[in-house]
């Protein structure tokens, strides 16, 4: 009996089959989907079984398979033709696509790790009859005979409530003796809560996805704190109630973290949460207990779509327009499009839910492509915020740079009145750049040639892309004079300037500085739910889903600097952030403000947001789409080529270019080549190529002759970006 493996390895050079020889004592126990240990080489690394096979044609020797590593790991069928799929759509090697729906501590590659978590409890070795004998005859009163008298009570006692002394003593008599079980380091059981009764929208959107009798995609568009994630709840305990399970994906950690202690409170131990503020153990145990089919409900960000789940029954994806569903390096999937695989492989719907859907998803509802279901009305008591955009010229001319006096207002009316202010501002630091007013010196990564950003808590400048981080020194390192100007605001800087007006104010910040740290997230947003700050501010991160009933108020800083970046998709992530961050504001029965601070109060994007009217943003901007020839209209592929050697990139950017001439459809359109949006990353310059096409039969041939043809070149690489968020 032979074995075709993947090896641990993920690099196209050697994205083949290996054979090996299955050994006897692993025949009729070895399974595809099975992580073993092999030789390689003069090595032993880790390998993944893809095929079992009765013969080998080939004449020359082979080795065996040393051992299986895990038993319980085996991805099922589904998943292994899902791999296929990943392969095929993103062009990355199998075994990447394999390892992305494997947990960090799961993942095949070597590794001695066990992630197993254990309690040790302690049992009677004796029966009960003559443990109490021992103890009529045993006349001292001391921590030994309290614990007989415990396991004469209860079967086990846990090992770490007694002394070691006592546990020796009793254990040398052969009155007791220690086991181990195997324990999960999360485990949560359900609640008794009062589950709220749907109203008339929402149990129209709640029968009409039940009573598909096969695979659908829905659109469940509906307005900020119309109750979607109701909905989803009793869709999901539906489904349950068939004996199915189900996934449940959200974009950000912090949703994960307010959202699943309502999945605890519905379903309790039957939920499984995934994503990477786990630790490795963490993410072990609960990927055992989905392949144990003791989880029937996970949650989790991008990657918990591969949650090796049976019989899944729905797929639901919450704020589907949020781009952290694509991932941006190898494999560069989306999990839109893996949902909607998986849920034509279980035959279930897919639920796709946003206030903001993003403009494909809402055409293909209105095209009829996907069901369009709409929550037009907020639940409850509370009413859609009141918006006001505020005209930051003439604030500047009051020496108003951060806070306009209408935001300062309002938020000493809040403290007032003991409610709550969020403060939203899109960018993390304490200064954006940092620039001396003699010589013109700014400090860059050398490694990406972008500006630093400086953080102020921790006095240094660091490259949000690549990590590198320097000390801040007062003196211009250039001209040496004491001339450095901060520009530009970032979250840290907002906090600061925030304190010294309102000096009594509890306040919270809540970007990726302060989050880095395991449990951060659930922290301060469980803080902030307590009520144990008066404001929060915070990056994107805070802008949706979330729910605090005492926030009647939301203020935006600098709300144009997303409308500015050279991104077709601007002004709809733009849209999306500020009518979301304005969710949150009035989300009870207190009413809510928003104040979106701008240079330009005469966007219409902005002015969009301000009159709640997604309908005329979705209409104006599909009509720029239609002409620049973007999606939905038409698809993309981002091709970059890179390179530490400027020349050897800018010659082969020019390769690339001609070849897709002559080899793709002549009615698609190149773009480029030009340099990428970050030219120098990580010392590597790039330039890219972006291809617009509608329909193209030479395309994908095309694309996989091109990354054939860079396989073994050592000093210029190029990347492939099918569908790309961003370009």
């Amino acid at each position: 009996m032979y074995a075709e493996c993947l090896i641990e390895y993920p690099t196209k050079k050697i994205d083949k089959y290996f054979t090996y020889i299955v050994p006897l004592k692993l025949r009729g126990v070895l399974k595809r989907g099975m992580k073993v240990l092999i030789p390689f080489g003069n090595k032993v690394i880790n390998g993944f079984v893809i095929n079992i096979k009765n013969d080998f044609e080939e004449e020359y020797s082979l080795k065996e398979i040393i051992d299986i590593v895990d038993r319980e790991l085996i991805l099922n069928e589904e998943l292994m033709q899902l791999g296929e799929y990943i392969k095929e759509k993103t062009l990355c090697p199998l075994i990447v696509a394999y390892q992305s729906m494997l947990p960090s501590s799961l993942k095949i590659k070597k590794s001695d790790v066990n992630y197993n978590f254990y309690k040790s409890y302690l049992v009677l070795n004796k029966d009960k009859e003559e443990i109490n004998k021992y103890l009529d005859n045993y006349h001292k009163d001391n921590e030994q005979t309290k614990l007989l008298k415990e396991l004469l009570i209860n079967d086990r006692v846990l090992k770490k409530n007694y002394k070691a002394y006592s546990i020796k003593c009793l254990k040398e008599k052969d009155l007791i003796k220690e086991i181990k079980e195997q324990e999960y380091r999360i485990n949560k059981d359900t609640s008794d809560i009062i589950k709220n009764v749907l109203n008339e929208e929402q149990e129209i959107a709640f029968k009409e996805i039940i009573n598909c009798s096969k695979n659908n995609v829905f659109l469940l568009e509906g307005i900020t704190g119309s109750g979607k994630t109701e909905v989803y709840l009793n869709v999901i305990n539906n489904t349950l109630n068939k004996g199915m399970t189900a996934i449940m994906l959200v974009p950000e950690i912090t949703l994960t973290m307010q959202i699943v202690n309502r999945f605890y409170e519905w379903f309790g131990s039957k939920v499984a949460i995934l994503h990477s503020a786990l630790s490795n153990g963490e993410k072990y145990d609960e990927y055992l207990k989905i392949l144990r089919g003791e989880a029937r409900v996970v949650v989790g960000t991008r990657s918990a779509i591969f949650a090796p789940l049976k019989n899944i029954g729905v797929i639901i994806i919450d704020e589907e327009h949020s781009d952290t569903y694509k991932q941006e390096n190898s494999p560069r999937y989306n999990a839109k499009d893996i949902a909607i695989k998986r849920g034509i492989y279980h035959d279930c719907p897919v639920i796709f839910g946003s206030a903001t859907p993003t403009l494909e998803t809402r055409a293909r509802a209105i095209k009829g492509v996907y069901k369009h279901l709409k929550l037009t009305k907020r639940v409850g008591l509370s009413n859609l915020p009141n918006v006001l955009l505020v005209d930051m010229i003439e604030e500047v001319k009051k020496k108003n740079f951060i806070f306009s006096e209408i935001l300062i207002k309002k938020i000493k009316e809040n403290l007032d009145n003991n409610l709550q202010t969020i403060i939203l501002l899109n960018r993390r630091g304490y200064s954006t750049i940092i620039s001396c007013s003699v010589c013109g010196f700014t400090y860059k990564c050398p490694a990406c040639d972008i500006t630093l950003t400086y953080h102020k808590s921790s006095n240094s400048l660091r490259c949000h892309y690549c990590g590198y981080t320097i000390c801040n020194d007062s003196v211009c390192p250039n001209c040496k004079e004491n001339s450095l100007n901060y520009l530009g605001i970032g979250t840290e800087k907002v906090e600061l300037e925030l304190k010294k007006i309102f000096k009594e104010a509890r306040i919270l910040r809540m970007d990726q500085d302060t989050t880095s740290k395991k449990g951060a997230h659930e922290k301060i947003i469980q803080s902030f739910k307590n009520h144990e700050a008066d404001i929060l501010i915070g990056t994107q991160m805070i802008s949706k889903g979330l729910d605090f009933p005492l926030v009647t108020l939301v203020g935006v800083i600098n709300a144009d600097n997303s409308l500015n970046i050279p991104d077709f998709r601007s002004n709809e992530k733009t849209f999306a952030l500020l009518y979301q961050a304005s969710g949150r504001a009035g989300r009870n029965k207190y009413n809510g403000d928003v104040i979106i601070e701008t240079y330009n109060p005469d966007n219409f994007v902005l002015n969009c947001v301000k009159n709640n009217d997604f309908n005329s943003f979705y209409n104006y901007e599909m009509n720029n789409r239609r002409m620049l020839k973007y999606p939905p209209y038409y698809y993309l592929v981002n091709i970059k080529i890179i390179s530490k050697d400027y020349n050897l990139a800018l010659e082969n950017a020019t390769k690339v270019c001609n070849y897709l001439k002559n080899n793709i459809a002549k009615d698609s359109i190149i773009l480029g080549p030009t340099t990428a949006n970050i030219f120098k990353f990580n010392n590597n310059y790039r330039f890219q190529i972006v291809i617009k096409y509608r329909f193209d039969n030479y395309l994908m041939k095309a694309l996989k002759e091109l990354d054939a043809i860079y396989l073994n070149e050592n000093n210029i690489s190029i990347e492939i970006d099918i569908d790309p968020e961003r370009i």
